[in-house]
Formats: structure tokens, sequence, C-alpha cells
């Protein structure tokens, strides 16, 4: 919980702060950009909330921050308003769940509604607020695990909701030896005919990504913008298994049709089909290069 006598003196004076046990998991910088900015390599708040929009995404940022590192003067007054936004809708029916886990370091999931039953992408929190709201959307059907770092409260999802987990087999660990469903091998499966689950060895050796629809791809720690680089990239200081493996994969990825990136870290990306297979070409020339 954030608390005032760790207030980071890089804030400017105001009611929202951050506090100095943030793990600079730039989360609070996508989710409310202009409030959050990044100095001395720690989250801070540059400019208070101005409007009913800015204070209500600073309130969100601050109910995602995997730390609880952001905290406000006076008592918050719009928290439950900010708490029924998640999971935020993106498009169609693609929802942003919030609430990201300190286990994850800070990992963001998604949620797919669908009526054959909702599909949730890698683990947020168990917070009872989001539980609330995933129950009042239908629940879960399938918790698809992009790979073995953004497992965080999944055994408690699963408890909860009865869901079937996916993940693959090469990265599993002691704590998912019980999950449902192990994908094997490394080629496409088609889970439903509008998704298919598509392995991407690199990062971790059992890295998938999920394609749905041809329009929304979950891409855990494969593929993310960078508004450094600003354009599509690959972590190369964070490649556990193989970087050149990882870039086979996303030569292979490059052959698919989307117009969504929805990471687990990093930042999301969207744009026409043509844009983003020029991304995709950008991303591969760049890793090549490192």
């Amino acid at each position: 919980m954030a608390t005032l006598l760790q207030k980071r003196p890089e804030n400017i004076e105001g009611n929202f702060y951050v506090d100095s046990s943030c793990i600079d998991c730039d989360t609070c910088r996508w989710v409310a950009p202009e409030v959050y900015n990044r100095q001395a390599d720690q989250s801070a708040v540059y400019h208070q909330p101005a409007t009913e929009k800015e204070e209500l995404r600073a309130m969100q940022a601050l109910l995602a921050c995997p730390t609880a590192s952001i905290g406000t003067v006076d008592k918050p007054t719009k928290i439950k308003q900010a708490q029924q936004t998640f999971p935020l809708l993106l498009e169609d029916n693609v929802y942003y769940c919030g609430y990201h886990s300190a286990a994850s370091y800070g990992a963001a999931s998604y949620l797919i509604q669908r009526t054959e039953g909702n599909i949730l992408i890698d683990s947020p929190r168990f917070a009872a607020p989001l539980v609330k709201q995933i129950e009042k959307m239908g629940g879960i059907k399938y918790m698809y695990l992009t790979h073995q770092d953004d497992v965080a409260d999944h055994q408690k999802f699963q408890q909860h909701f009865n869901c079937d987990r996916i993940l693959h087999q090469d990265d599993i660990q002691p704590a998912t030896e019980a999950v449902e469903i192990k994908l094997t091998g490394y080629e496409p499966v088609e889970l439903t005919p509008d998704i298919q689950i598509i392995p991407v060895p690199g990062h971790s050796k059992g890295h998938t990504v999920l394609l749905y629809q041809h329009k929304f791809l979950f891409t855990g720690d494969h593929l993310a913008w960078s508004p450094y680089l600003e354009q599509l990239y690959a972590f190369r200081r964070f490649c556990w298994y193989s970087w050149s493996e990882q870039l086979k994969s996303m030569e292979k990825l490059a052959n698919y049709t989307f117009e969504w990136v929805l990471p687990g870290h990093g930042r999301r990306y969207q744009g026409d089909v043509a844009t983003v297979k020029q991304q995709m070409q950008l991303c591969i020339s760049w890793m090549k290069q490192q």
C-alpha cells in the first residue's frame, strides 16, 4: 500500500502520487500517460488530473498497479467507479483486465467474451472487484497462459471458475503441473474455428501466442510496441531461451494477419493489416541487428 512517508520527491504536488515501492513496470504510464511518466528509473505523477476523465484514468492506473505503489492524499471517492470499468472494453468483445500482479512483474491480462465461453488470457490479480465483474460477464471457460512467467493467480481463478487452463508442455513448472490442457509440439493448434494458438519459442521454450478472428494477437512477452524505438520489437535483454529461435518464430508469425498486438509486457499496438505487416518486417530487421 502506497504511503506518504515513501512518496517520491519527483511527484508534482497534488492528490495523486507514486511512492518508492514502484518497480518501474510501466503500467501506470500507458494506462494514464497524461498523469504519470518515468523519472529517475521509476514512475511519478507529472500532471495532476484536471478533468473527470483524467481522474478516472489516474484511478484505473492506481487499481492496475501491481505493487500498490500509487496513492492519494485524500480518501479516494471514485474508486468504486473505477473498479466497475474493469474489464475495460478495447474493441468488439475484447477487454483489458487491469489489476496487474506483482507475481508476473506487472504483466497485462485480457478477456475475450464469447457466447461459447469466455477466455482469460494470462493471469491478473485475483481481486474481488474484478472477479465479480467477470462473473457478471459469464465467467471463464478457458484460462490461456502464453508462457511460464505470467501465470500469477492462475490456481485461484481455476478453483473459482472451474476453467480449463492451457499452457505449453515446455513451460510447465511445479506451480503449473496441474494445468488441464498441455500443448505439445510446434505446429499451430486450432482451439476453436476462430482461435489459433501459435507456438513461438524464444522468450521461453514453450511460449505461444493466441490469434483471435485474425484480428487480435495476444503476444505475452514475444512481441510488443516500443515507445522508444517507435516500432514493434522483442525483448532482447529478457530472452530466457534463444534469441535465434525467437527470430525464427517472429518470421513465422509475420505470415499471419492481425490488427492488434496485445502483449503481457510492453505496450499494445493497433494498425491496419498493411501497416502491421510493415511493422513486423521492421521488427525482424531490428532483431537481426541485435
